[in-house]
């Protein structure tokens, strides 16, 4: 399945849509996304996940990745995440870096 990251910036809110498979060989896409969020100044990340299908353990790295870019100050939520998806990010106990949200 193809890999895709949009990003929307609105009031220093930068939305990202993931679609399809976050691993090893499509992190490094996310990552420019998340690159380009925190250069916007952005205040809050909202990581839209109702189409990401699975997250590999480089993609839990890419969430960490966001976390160190985006700053302390700055909310990260994952909304709408798959149960498999959610279940990867709390077994790795990021949960208590971002927000899990529900959809």
């Amino acid at each position: 399945m193809t890999f895709d990251a949009r990003l929307r910036i609105n009031d220093r809110v930068a939305t990202i849509e993931l679609k399809g498979e976050l691993d090893a060989k499509t992190a490094p896409q996310f990552h420019e996304t998340i690159t380009s969020a925190a250069q916007a100044g952005s205040v809050e990340l909202v990581i839209r996940a109702e189409h990401l299908t699975y997250l590999s353990s480089a993609g839990l790295r890419s969430l960490v990745f966001a976390r160190q870019h985006m700053g302390d100050g700055t909310r990260i939520a994952v909304v709408g995440a798959a149960d498999s998806v959610a279940r990867t990010i709390r077994l790795a106990g990021f949960d208590y870096s971002i927000d899990l949200v529900d959809a």
